[in-house]
């Protein structure tokens, strides 16, 4: 043990006897109650246990376990406190103001020679503690241990410490006592336990054989002077005193603590007179303060009657005052009087400015009439157009017929033309008949050749003119367009803003992430964010996949064979803005980006930029020139009143213009941009299906 430890054990051996004496006068002087009735007592320092009644014994065996087994500085200064007090001054069954063992711990010396030196504090000594060995070195119980076995058995050891060598546990451990009377009958109760069952000191250095046993007595001068590992620890930790000294210095304490006390009572005796002739002193300031008190007394009553004066006064001017402020009033009335008939007339020039409104609305209505009428000049040019595309479809047929028949042709020419080429090759040993037929297969392959480039030059001006019809076409889709822009009804027929970012789903998320207040000025934030960031050409969140695992072949003449799988692009669900996205705000506001992701990049992938498209709400894709035609007839019945009000009901009422999908839509379009699966209408039209054959753009 080191000298450090050493000051810290008597630091804290000091304040705990410091707390158990000052926890004791409380409990001798009354202002802590221990009993309850004659047989029945509580422990003060435990009100949240449940058992609150304790006999003598139990009460006694509860302080001492709690000051043995407390971590707590406190609880164990309160619990020995309350065993001394137990132990001292409380009656049990008898009357009694002392018990046995009381006034044996307040006469130790009666029992014990008075010049036998011990070791002071009282320190115990236990040999013969049960080791083993473990890696070449001996290892036995901790210190804890064996205090807590002491304890239950009624020693109250303050501590124990095992002695350890350079080989381990040496088999000893030094018991320590309290530094008073009452650790010193601990300590010799400790010694005499041992001795009656046979283990004491004179049992341990006779024996021959020691056993299994503990051996245990109280360290004096002998065990003071050894040279063992035990006397070592005792001369470090204590000093040899017989019971004549210890009571000697008691005495001289207990004087020098009586002189303290009396000149401490000296101080305060003078300290009191010189407290008396400050109070005598501070009475005759107060008479004085008193006094002037009264004279204050009287000179505010006297200022409180001129204030009165005053504000009698005072209400005099107010109440002048108010009778000039009621003349204003009145004259101010009689003014709101002229402006109530100023009013009056501004009413009438009011009435003049709204014939002005009515004739200017009739105005307007006469221009809506003639927008009505470009409307009905749109709708003839469609009407147009749809004469020319049917043209165009019977003429496509035509030319496919034709291009039939050219391929046919070709196949034929080529035929003649290898059998021309036999023919050469063949000896005719003047054979006439074979001459003739090379010739005549000759002349009609001059034929074949020349009928097969008049189809070619009708095939290539039937090319033209189809693209003149394209173009015109285009046209008149982009002006049906331009018409339909300004049209605001919810038909499944409308104008879509391509690649445009719908801005609900972000004030849906923003409210739900921000809150009422801040939600508006977020989703505006957000919203432009995420519209850069579609503009940016650089970012392309897009991966390409096969649409199937089967193989297509591709035969091009004249013998050429090709194979490819078809792929196409989805929306990359790993690219880290998207995945921020979906974590922090959600599928809805996730979902709205990647719409607009696929339809700017399916409509326009190199400017980045929104355009308008003619578009069908109804089945959520691109309309064709006819429905665009039709929805305009549409719109000229219901411009003449044709339609009646049961056929106007037929129009889908759940239809959103907006862009913004139900939750069937949104799964539409997880299947369509997230897994692949394109729908089949747009699949139809893509490869030349009905819907194509009626569209906008034909090519041969």
């Amino acid at each position: 043990m080191s000298h450090s430890s050493d000051e810290d054990t008597d630091i804290s051996d000091s304040e705990l006897d410091e707390y158990a004496e000052e926890c004791f006068e409380n409990l001798r002087n009354g202002s802590v109650k221990v009993k309850e009735s004659d047989e029945t007592f509580r422990c003060p320092y435990c009100p949240g246990r449940k058992k609150q009644d304790y006999q003598y014994e139990e009460l006694l065996q509860h302080g001492v376990g709690k000051r043995s087994q407390s971590r707590s500085l406190k609880e164990k200064g309160k619990h020995s406190g309350l065993v001394k007090y137990m132990e001292l001054y409380v009656n049990v069954n008898a009357n009694r103001s002392l018990s046995k063992s009381t006034v044996e711990a307040t006469e130790p010396h009666k029992l014990n020679d008075a010049n036998e030196l011990f070791v002071w504090p009282w320190v115990g000594i236990v040999g013969n503690l049960p080791v083993e060995k473990k890696d070449g070195r001996c290892i036995g119980e901790s210190g804890s241990k064996l205090r807590n076995d002491l304890a239950r058995q009624g020693f109250n050891p303050v501590r124990v410490h095992p002695l350890w060598t350079y080989r381990g546990h040496s088999g000893f451990a030094l018991v320590e006592f309290n530094k008073d009377w009452p650790g010193f009958n601990n300590a010799m109760l400790f010694e005499k336990t041992f001795e009656t069952n046979h283990r004491g000191k004179k049992d341990y250095y006779n024996a021959k054989y020691l056993g299994e046993e503990m051996y245990g007595w109280v360290a004096r001068d002998d065990d003071f002077h050894t040279d063992s590992i035990v006397g070592e620890h005792l001369r470090k930790s204590g000093d040899l005193k017989t019971i004549s000294d210890i009571e000697a210095e008691d005495k001289r304490k207990t004087t020098t603590l009586l002189t303290n006390l009396t000149n401490v009572i000296e101080v305060k005796n003078t300290r009191l007179k010189e407290i008396e002739c400050k109070y005598n002193e501070t009475s005759m300031s107060l008479t004085v303060l008193m006094t002037q008190k009264d004279e204050m007394h009287k000179a505010y009553n006297e200022e409180i009657r001129k204030m009165q004066q005053n504000a009698r006064g005072q209400f005099e001017r107010i109440f002048k005052e108010h009778e000039k402020i009621t003349m204003q009033l009145a004259a101010q009335s009689k003014e709101l009087e002229q402006r109530e008939k100023e009013l009056e007339k501004r009413e009438a020039r009011n009435e003049n400015e709204k014939k002005q409104l009515y004739s200017e609305k009739e105005m307007n209505e006469r221009a809506t009439l003639e927008q009505k009428k470009a409307d009905e000049n749109i709708l003839r040019l469609a009407e147009d157009q749809q004469r020319e595309k049917e043209k165009l479809r019977r003429k496509i047929i035509e030319l496919q017929k034709k291009l039939d028949a050219k391929q046919a042709l070709e196949l034929e020419v080529e035929g003649m033309s290898g059998a021309l080429q036999v023919m050469k090759h063949m000896d005719d040993d003047g054979d006439v008949e074979l001459m003739n037929k090379r010739d005549e297969i000759q002349q009609n392959l001059k034929e074949k050749i020349q009928d097969l480039e008049d189809l070619l030059s009708l095939n290539q001006a039937l090319i033209i003119q189809e693209r003149k019809s394209n173009d015109e076409l285009q046209d008149a889709r982009k002006e049906l367009i331009n018409g339909l822009k300004e049209q605001h009804s919810r038909a499944f027929i409308g104008i879509k803003r391509m690649g445009e970012l719908d801005s609900r789903p972000f004030h849906i998320a923003a409210k739900r992430k921000y809150g009422n207040e801040e939600a508006d000025d977020k989703a505006m934030e957000l919203c432009s964010l995420w519209e850069e960031y579609l503009r940016d050409p650089s970012w392309h969140p897009f991966k390409i996949v096969r649409q199937s695992n089967k193989e297509v072949v591709c035969i091009s003449r004249p013998f050429f064979i090709n194979s490819f799988y078809q792929t196409h692009e989805i929306i990359d669900e790993d690219d880290e803005k998207l995945k921020d996205l979906k974590t922090q705000f959600g599928d809805e506001v996730f979902l709205a980006v990647t719409i607009a992701l696929m339809e700017m990049n399916e409509y326009n992938p190199s400017g980045r930029y929104i355009i308008s498209e003619l578009w069908n709400y109804k089945e959520g894709r691109k309309a064709t020139l006819g429905e665009g035609d039709d929805r305009n007839t549409e719109t000229r019945d219901q411009s003449h009143g044709v339609k009646d009000a049961g056929q106007e009901s037929n129009a889908p009422k759940t239809t959103d213009r907006s862009g913004y999908y139900n939750k069937d839509d949104l799964q539409v379009w997880k299947d369509r941009y997230l897994r692949g699966n394109e729908d089949p209408s747009r699949r139809d039209a893509k490869t030349g299906g009905h819907e194509r054959s009626q569209g906008d753009n034909i090519q041969v």
